[in-house]
């Protein structure tokens, strides 16, 4: 393992960098032991003829025993290459084996090093075969019928702590110290996108990928230091350079520079460069488009926009082997109700005018389809079938492509995303309401504020006649033991009160006037409003109140009147599961191991009955319970909806992200009864009545409702799994919500079944089925186009390390409701080590020394992204990492989109300025690295996740900016914690208001300006958001994990 949970670690007196480092102190003291003896020395620096702005490397090990395997030294320092050409568009860091010294340094005598821990063997196992497939889970629910895989490889780079049962040392041989020539691929043509010249301090040449290494241009060796060991000091290029010095938790235990190593900022800055502002056209057999964290404008020519469909590589293996030898998964992360650029609108068409689909599988037309026969019918490229064309919608076509002469006045034919609006109605979604009045909640004291908020909002929504939110139907409810519904007729002279006591077989005694459109009832509202706070407990709630309780009041409701709706609890009471006391049922009432991410049976059934209803549940936990007490969020969030929690709204900050919250809960447009359907090319389609013949031969069984067919998909390629906040189905390729927004993301995983033809490309389609707020039934369609090759090079050329960020992210967060964590952090550590073998393997284009690092070039950040995500408090928590937080954690950001995900597990770190005149401002593209050394102790800096947002201040910041900004005369006297900027009239405090306020704006939630000063207890909080930093929780920095991927990639090689 590269990390160790800091509730596992020892603190053992005799080593004290233990406890500074989060390595585990289990290996035995002495000398540090490298694992590579290429790898002793590492250093990097660049000719002054050529860019002087390339950074310098260098990594020290003076010395190298181990009582399981020693290396000699060789004398003859050794050089790599450091470049890239046409044929290749990788990165090539340089690591080369310089001269090792067979003495050890005076400097480095009695001084205890951490020792290097990779496992050496004498004994040589069998090598890794690349064909393994880790993450193969045959009880994921949320993957589809997987081809059988051979036992996952677990490699051995981490230092120290508890190893899995089934891991196997690896062996370790003397790396070639000549020129390794390299498996080649024939030259191909790169892509567009690929012939952009990095900035990452390589030199763009045009050499033949064949020709010698003495050809390509060199990078110099700078000497090697003077018999100095670089530990926990600056080394000597950043005291050159007068760096900030590094804190211990950013030095890596190799001596390794954390400034020059491949930084997230630096590529996000050269594709915001590259595409800010400007037009990306997305058209079938597109290059690779746009960062998801850069802000362009889409135009969509045939194939849909990235925001609603990013694939995750734009260019698919043909082969099945081809893609295995890659170690990245294939596939798709899908945002179907994807927010569109400012001013513009997804094309829509009525269902009677709009072309019909294939008939066979059910995709609808996409420009996709092959037209033949003068228009007459056309090719569907997800079954392989020909389907007719109705007379009224034909058309001729024209040139030899044959394409219809209406194609540009049809979104269907011509555009990636439309939407359809079909002709039935469904009946229009509720507002429901349900509020906790317990004795809990009545001697809290925050029902007046609560239920003047609910007022408020609903007051704002009752706009003229004819508007859509005055006739959107409100009901109201009150629940401590019992139930009470309130009949809000406008028949009536004032709203009665229906009491149900019997809530374990609950039935409604009436239907009239429980759902009421609100302009009818907003001065019935008002009244029962406005005596809640005065209602007197009638029963004692000290053993709590179940929050499935409202949950299934309120569905009782929507199901009586045959409506979809939003549900909205906002409680109060201690948090207790139904059913407890029955000894079977519980987390340990089961001889089956569950997680703890792993919601109840009653919560599951629940969940199921409010999908198939509409019902999303919003759950306002109006007293937050840190320490026991179930987590109410599991049903909200697997119903679409979501969990607030606040500390019994008595501050100002509580007060208004309550009503932030309220407010986008009730106004953000909402799909409801949703039903997504993916398609991939190609299937072949069979009759219902040659189903047992045909399922007999092999196929894979697919259903689909809504038509008289089922589907025995022999396709190119299939959709083996699908990740994201839902209850899985048992096809992967249909997945059914009771709501979405325009933030769910889904991703799904995709997997060859037989050869693609390179000339087609593949296909992807999704087709979102579900009704709006005011019972419009819509259909919206986005399909995507790849391209195939039969090169790898090509495949890895167009990935992006965002976009599998999101994918890991989602499918290993999916994966804990089944698996330990321990084994998922060591298979997506595997997975990545394979993968960067493979590339170094296959796509080279010139031989490389074991001392370079290689990396494709867009997948330059993926290290540090994979790193974040190891270390997370999901996958591995710390001391003070509660269950309900990382509950929370988890759920939050498996419904993140893209661009979320990957702030958030790379936080924005944005300089202050100390002073605003009127030509300056704070300017958020002007980032800086994740890390402690970006701190300087005179400055501001802004922390910005989805999830949070920290206002860090350093202990030499002048007076006039701490009067300025916080209206405080001196650092002692600055309150930290959560806080609020003061209202001041003048243009620093202004001008980071107003950076603020645009930064909660693309937040998903409502979130608390936290102010951490230097030195102070609550710098904890920021320290877990340094994530190039080693982590509170026992995390790798980033440094030492990129150089252990580097030396388990090399290794799997010899």
């Amino acid at each position: 393992m590269m990390d160790v949970p800091t509730a596992n670690q020892s603190q053992t007196p005799c080593q004290p960098w233990a406890g500074q480092n989060g390595w585990s102190p289990a290996s035995p003291q002495g000398p540090p032991c490298n694992p590579l003896p290429g790898f002793q020395h590492l250093s990097l620096s660049s000719p002054s003829d050529q860019r002087p702005g390339y950074e310098h490397l260098q990594v020290s090990h003076h010395g190298c025993q181990s009582d399981l395997a020693t290396f000699t030294s060789r004398d003859e320092p050794h050089r790599g290459t450091l470049h890239s050409n046409d044929a290749d568009q990788s990165v090539q860091r340089v690591v080369p084996g310089a001269h090792v010294s067979s003495t050890v340094p005076t400097a480095s005598q009695g001084r205890h090093m951490p020792p290097c821990s990779l496992p050496l063997m004498k004994e040589v196992t069998q090598p890794c075969r690349l064909q393994q497939m880790p993450f193969y889970s045959p009880h994921s629910p949320y993957q589809g019928i997987s081809p059988p895989s051979q036992p996952p490889y677990t490699h051995q780079g981490s230092p120290n702590g508890p190893q899995s049962p089934h891991q196997k040392h690896l062996p370790i041989c003397s790396p070639s110290f000549g020129v390794n020539q390299s498996p080649q691929f024939t030259p191909q043509p790169a892509f567009e996108r690929a012939n952009v010249e990095s900035s990452v301090g390589f030199i763009h040449d045009h050499a033949s990928p064949t020709s010698p290494v003495s050809q390509q241009p060199q990078w110099t060796l700078a000497a090697p230091s003077g018999g100095t060991i670089n530990e926990f000091v600056p080394n000597a290029a950043a005291q050159d350079r007068n760096i900030t010095p590094q804190s211990p938790n950013c030095e890596s235990r190799y001596g390794l520079d954390p400034e020059l190593l491949p930084s997230v900022v630096k590529v996000i800055a050269e594709d915001a460069a590259e595409w800010e502002g400007k037009v990306f056209v997305s058209e079938p057999f597109s290059r690779l488009p746009p960062l998801a964290t850069t802000s362009c404008i889409i135009e969509d020519k045939g194939n849909a926009s990235p925001l609603a469909i990013r694939s995750a590589s734009y260019c698919v293996p043909c082969e099945g082997q081809t893609a295995l030898l890659s170690r990245v998964p294939l596939g798709a992360l899908v945002t179907p109700l994807a927010k569109q650029d400012a001013g513009e609108h997804l094309p829509v068409c009525t269902e009677p005018e709009c072309v019909m689909g294939c008939g066979c599988c059910g995709a609808s037309m996409c420009p996709a389809m092959g037209w033949q026969d003068c228009g007459q019918r056309f090719y569907c490229p997800f079954c392989g079938k020909l389907g007719e064309v109705p007379w009224q919608h034909y058309q001729p076509t024209r040139g030899v492509e044959g394409v219809r002469v209406d194609k540009d006045k049809r979104p269907e034919l011509s555009m990636g995303s439309y939407e359809i609006l079909n002709s039935q109605r469904g009946e229009p979604a509720a507002l429901l309401l349900a509020i906790d009045v317990s004795a809990s909640a009545v001697r809290g004291g925050h029902l007046e504020f609560a239920t003047q908020q609910i007022l408020t909002l609903l007051t704002s929504l009752k706009r003229e006649d004819g508007d859509a939110s005055s006739d959107v139907r409100v009901g109201l409810m009150t629940y401590d033991s019992r139930i009470h519904l309130y009949n809000l007729s406008p028949a009536l002279s004032r709203p009665h009160m229906l009491v149900i006591a019997e809530t374990e077989a609950l039935q409604l005694p009436v239907r009239e006037g429980l759902l009421v459109p609100l302009k009818d009832c907003i001065d019935s509202i008002n009244s029962v409003l406005q005596l809640i706070p005065q209602f007197s407990p009638e029963c004692d709630d000290s053993s709590g109140v179940p929050m499935e309780l409202p949950v299934k009041a309120g569905l009782a409701v929507l199901q009586a009147l045959s409506c979809p709706g939003k549900l909205l609890i906002f409680h109060t009471a201690p948090l207790i599961e139904m059913g407890l006391t029955n000894s079977s049922s519980g987390f340990f009432g089961s001889n089956k191991p569950k997680s703890i991410f792993q919601p109840s049976e009653l919560a599951i059934s629940l969940a199921k009955e409010c999908v198939s209803q509409g019902c999303g549940v919003h759950l306002f936990v109006l007293s937050q319970q840190d320490v026991g007490g179930a987590w109410p969020g599991h049903i909200p969030y697997l119903t679409g909806g979501a969990l607030y929690t606040y500390s019994h709204l008595q501050g100002e900050l509580d007060r208004e992200r309550f009503s932030t919250d309220l407010t986008s809960v009730v106004e953000t447009d909402t799909g409801y009864k949703a039903e997504l359907r993916i398609y991939v090319s190609k299937g072949e389609i069979f009759p219902f009545s040659s189903l047992k013949r045909d399922y007999a031969d092999g196929g894979v069984l697919y259903k689909i409702p809504s038509m008289q067919y089922t589907i025995l998909s022999s396709p190119d390629m299939r959709v083996s799994g699908c990740y994201g906040l839902f209850l899985p189905g048992p096809s992967p390729s249909r997945v059914i919500m009771a709501t979405l927004d325009r933030r769910t993301t889904l991703a799904m995983e995709l997997a060859h079944t037989r050869a693609l033809d390179e000339t087609r490309g593949v296909a992807i389609q999704t087709v979102l089925s579900y009704s709006t707020q005011t019972g419009d039934r819509r259909t919206r369609v986005h399909t995507l186009t790849l391209r195939c090759s039969r090169h790898l090079q090509d495949t890895f050329r167009q990935y992006q390390a965002q976009t599998l960020l999101t994918f890991y992210c989602k499918k290993i967060y999916c994966s804990v409701l089944e698996r330990p964590l321990q084994e998922l952090r060591e298979e997506l550590q595997t997975e990545v080590t394979e993968a960067l073998a493979s590339y170094r393997k296959h796509c080279c284009s010139a031989s490389v020394s074991a001392g370079q690092l290689v990396l494709p070039q867009y997948l330059r950040a993926l290290p540090v992204y994979i790193n974040s995500l190891r270390k997370s408090e999901v996958l591995l928590p710390g001391l003070r990492s509660s269950i309900h937080q990382r509950l929370q954690q988890r759920c939050q950001v498996l419904s993140m989109d893209t661009c979320s995900t990957s702030t958030h597990f790379y936080p924005l770190l944005l300089p202050l300025p100390l002073s605003v005149d009127s030509s300056c401002s704070p300017n958020p593209e002007e980032a800086l690295r994740c890390c402690a050394a970006s701190l300087e102790p005179g400055s501001l800096y802004l922390v910005h996740a989805p999830l949070t947002l920290l206002l860090w201040v350093g202990t030499q910041v002048p007076a006039c900016t701490l009067v300025e900004l916080f209206n405080a005369s001196c650092f002692s006297s600055l309150p930290s914690g959560e806080t609020k900027l003061p209202l001041l009239e003048n243009l620093l405090s202004i001008s980071v208001r107003s950076l603020i306020n645009t930064l909660n704006s693309q937040a998903p939630c409502a979130r608390k300006l936290w102010v951490v000063k230097q030195g102070d207890a609550c710098e904890e909080a920021l320290q877990r958001h340094l994530v190039e930093d080693k982590s509170p929780n026992g995390g790798a920095s980033y440094a030492d994990f990129l150089y252990h991927l580097h030396v388990n990639s090399v290794r799997l090689l010899q």
